[in-house]
């Protein structure tokens, strides 16, 4: 069965609640990095949220999927918890990745979420990889892969493909093609009207969707699974969507006028989904207000809990880099705890 099943009430319900959690995460992310208080950067998925909770919809619990550098939404989509998620934010001990890869870097493997990247197109090779141990271990599951429109002029997302369906691998590859590389209009930075006419040079299946429609979607994704599950390799989604605030928090977005925002944000995802529920007698607005008001609470809740939360120890940097003991990085570990400068006193 997949995640949610948008063929079911309780399924559409708890797609609503994501793509509402997604977005009161990053409202929220978004005002305490203006407030100076989470380090780094921060890339907003608010728009977005239709095609990360339509995409994960689609998959089993065990599905892997990788990420971008805005993968807030992605994680959220796929289940995992906003606590340690906005602890891993603010740089604390209780994070995912115990405060160490911050906004860009979120992973729990455990749940299929093999990391957010700050490395354009650099989701791809991990999914095909990801794919290719599925493969060889003859398991039922699939991989997929999210990355932006700008990501698809990189060489390496080019490669996996290329291997991804010579060896019709179970992978799915999705772009979120918010209009915009960073600053540049996607016209501006491909030759294609649509971006999933790359698929026909690897001979396997290319569809553009609307990506404000959770429905479209959930159902390119579902077929695209089947396909990749029955042996017959990947499939090249484009989903259209728009993110409704710069491509980082502070951007002044020069490079598009109000009217545009405006246009997109009278399509909101969350919105139109929750009219049509209403519409459908599925919801009413008092219900849509309550859900709102629960998932505020939830977003605070996160907050208190990652800014009461313990600050790593600066000695446990070394911590977590190698799956097994190397012992030169073990004794240059035991170094920096005896007395902090890595050469142990010695040049």
């Amino acid at each position: 069965m997949p995640t949610i099943d948008l063929e079911t009430e309780t399924g559409r319900e708890e797609a609503l609640r994501r793509m509402l959690t997604i977005r009161q995460f990053d409202t929220t992310a978004g005002e305490r990095f203006a407030d100076g208080e989470i380090p780094g950067f921060v890339h907003l998925y608010i728009g977005e949220e239709a095609v990360g909770v339509g995409a994960c919809a689609a998959l089993e619990d065990d599905d892997y999927i990788t990420s971008t550098h805005r993968g807030h939404g992605h994680c959220i989509a796929k289940g995992l918890d906003p606590k340690p998620m906005m602890a891993e934010l603010y740089g604390k001990r209780e994070g995912y990745c115990n405060g160490k890869g911050g906004s860009m870097h979120i992973a729990d493997v455990d749940a299929g979420m093999l990391g957010a990247n700050g490395i354009v197109g650099a989701g791809p090779p991990l999914g095909t990889g990801a794919a290719l141990t599925i493969d060889r271990k003859d398991e039922d599951r699939v991989a997929l892969s999210f990355l932006g429109d700008g990501a698809v002029a990189q060489g390496q997302v080019h490669s996996a493909a290329n291997l991804a369906a010579t060896w019709d691998l179970p992978v799915i590859f999705l772009v979120e093609n918010n209009g915009y590389g960073e600053g540049t209009p996607a016209e501006m930075q491909h030759n294609v009207e649509n971006l999933s006419a790359t698929a026909g040079a690897y001979n396997v299946p290319g569809i553009t969707v609307d990506g404000m429609d959770i429905t479209a979607v959930n159902e390119a994704v579902t077929e695209a699974r089947e396909r990749a599950r029955a042996g017959d390799g990947p499939t090249f989604i484009e989903a259209e969507t728009y993110r409704f605030h710069g491509h980082f928090e502070g951007d002044e977005e020069l490079y598009r006028e109000d009217d545009e925002v405006e246009r997109w944000q009278a399509r909101d995802p969350i919105e139109t989904f929750a009219q049509r529920l209403i519409d459908r007698d599925e919801l009413t607005d008092e219900e849509y207000e309550a859900l709102q008001s629960e998932v505020e609470t939830t977003i605070e809740e996160a907050l208190e809990y990652a800014q009461s939360a313990e600050e790593p120890a600066p000695e446990e940097a070394y911590d977590d880099m190698f799956a097994a003991e190397v012992p030169e990085i073990t004794e240059f570990a035991r170094r920096v705890r005896a007395d902090g400068s890595g050469h142990g006193g010695e040049r």
